[in-house]
């Protein structure tokens, strides 16, 4: 898994690439969680993501719990069918914004 971290004046963008499971899931929360300690608003660019398991769901509701707490939004960006539907079932798709783009994420509120 690689996650790429871009900070600009309207959000904290993360580009993740590969799989989020039990073995990646403790880097990718190391990587974006101290990243959003001032901000409020997030952009998880899943794109190049092709499985989050349960763990990876975990994470996914700390990065939600902690802009929650502040007001914030977390926007999901290039969310694949599979990875909607696992959301879907657990519940979990009613925690984000989900865009198309990158642009549409960031122009959102």
């Amino acid at each position: 898994m690689k996650v790429t971290i871009q900070e600009t004046e309207a959000a904290v963008i993360a580009a993740i690439e590969g799989s989020i499971d039990s073995k990646t899931a403790p880097d990718l929360q190391q990587s974006i969680l101290p990243v959003i300690n001032d901000r409020n608003k997030m952009v998880l660019d899943l794109t190049e993501v092709t499985f989050v398991s349960s763990a990876g769901l975990r994470v996914l509701l700390m990065v939600y719990r902690q802009l929650k707490s502040k007001d914030g939004k977390v926007f999901l960006v290039g969310v694949s069918d599979e990875i909607k539907d696992v959301m879907f079932m657990t519940g979990f798709i009613t925690f984000f914004e989900i865009t198309s783009t990158l642009e549409e994420a960031l122009a959102s509120n």
